[in-house]
């Protein structure tokens, strides 16, 4: 007479703990980037970055001012 007893509760939480993976795969699918994707753009904001540094004024490359 006694079939297995299910905790409400934890039920629920799976229900949905579920339905938040499934719509974390279906987002993943429409907003995600490849792998080579993700590369391009470290390259580029590394190059990026690099040319910024290397165009950089330092202090001592400024004009003197005049004392």
């Amino acid at each position: 007479m006694s079939g297995n007893v299910v905790n409400l509760r934890t039920h629920r939480k799976r229900k949905e703990r579920a339905a938040r993976a499934a719509q974390a795969a279906e987002n993943r699918v429409t907003h995600g980037r490849t792998k080579v994707e993700r590369q391009f753009d470290e390259r580029l904001g590394d190059e990026s970055a690099r040319t910024h540094d290397g165009r950089r004024l330092d202090p001592e490359d400024e004009a003197p001012t005049p004392t």
